[in-house]
């Protein structure tokens, strides 16, 4: 199995940007279709990007598309967010997630088996 950690979330104010990383061990990050999803304080986890086991493909959320980018580097194990434009209503913790069962990519929370601890990104208005 793997492990996953985030990290760079922060605080920042509104129209900024921030790079959040998230280091997998254990076993080989190209063997699982990646996902960030956020989760705001009395909201439901909800998907924000998806990015396919050798990176050919990406997927995002409407409310982030255009906004940012999910990429991956195998070599180092390690699955990148680049998230630029930021708004207030980004404000959530941030997490990586993992799955070996996954064909391309899926929306659902279920369908990942493995989490990181989640990084809070902050945006102020």
């Amino acid at each position: 199995q793997v492990q996953l950690v985030e990290s760079g979330g922060g605080l920042v104010q509104a129209g900024g940007s921030l790079r959040l990383s998230c280091a997998a061990s254990g076993r080989t990050v190209s063997v699982y279709v990646m996902n960030w999803f956020r989760q705001a304080p009395g909201k439901e986890r909800e998907f924000v990007a998806a990015i396919t086991r050798s990176g050919a493909r990406t997927y995002y959320a409407d409310s982030v598309k255009g906004r940012f980018t999910i990429s991956r580097d195998n070599a180092k194990n390690t699955v990148y967010l680049q998230m630029n434009s930021l708004k207030p209503e980004d404000t959530a913790v941030y997490y990586c997630a993992a799955s070996a069962r996954v064909q391309y990519y899926s929306t659902s929370p279920a369908f990942y088996d493995y989490w990181g601890q989640g990084t809070q990104v902050t945006v102020s208005s």
